[in-house]
């Protein structure tokens, strides 16, 4: 799937919808994750449109967390996305906010990526060098372990993504920690920029 918008038009409909540092940081992470994830599962000619899925996941989610993936649709309408790309990111709430279930596998790196990467973020924040740069599985491990690290981290949905996705846990969490490694600086740069 390819999309013809910019990322300059997703951006500013993010940035329309979402002020908080926070979840600004977090749309960064997951479509650098996303676009992570397209190029190194054999979809890099769709690179673009994971990265966009990934950038305006969470688009309604600040201003109107309580129709969180029900007044995506609504918002994502402003700027003309592909229905491919509304259902993806009203995937990604399945079983908590939303009944359409993930099924291409960008949709189920999506659902997966999404909640791991605020584990990882909040790991990475507990390390002496506030890095993923030097994390290892075993020590995400524990704190997936720990349900009151992190509380806001459904372990249930990053489980249940995994399985989807037909990979053990240790796979996901694995790939994902490569990922956020791979675009921290640059995610962290931007983000900055951004505030």
């Amino acid at each position: 799937m390819k999309t013809a918008l910019t990322r300059a038009q997703a951006l500013a409909l993010l940035q329309k919808y979402n002020k908080e540092p926070f979840h600004i940081l977090h749309a960064l992470t997951v479509e650098a994750v996303m676009r992570h994830f397209a190029n190194t599962l054999g979809y890099g000619e769709e690179a673009d449109f994971w990265a966009l899925c990934g950038l305006l996941h969470d688009v309604d989610f600040e201003q109107f967390p309580q129709e969180h993936c029900k007044k995506a649709p609504e918002l994502l309408a402003e700027i003309n996305a592909e229905p491919e790309l509304v259902r993806a990111v009203c995937s990604h709430g399945y079983g908590l906010v939303s009944d359409v279930k993930p099924e291409l596998e960008m949709e189920k790196v999506l659902f997966a990526a999404d909640e791991l990467t605020g584990l990882i973020g909040a790991a990475a924040r507990m390390r002496p060098s506030k890095s993923v740069s030097d994390m290892e599985v075993s020590s995400l491990k524990k704190k997936f372990k720990d349900k009151k690290f992190a509380a806001g981290c459904s372990r249930d949905v990053i489980a249940q993504g995994a399985e989807m996705l037909g990979w053990p846990l240790e796979t996901l969490f694995e790939k994902t920690i490569e990922a956020m490694r791979a675009t921290e600086e640059s995610v962290k740069a931007e983000a900055a920029k951004l505030a």
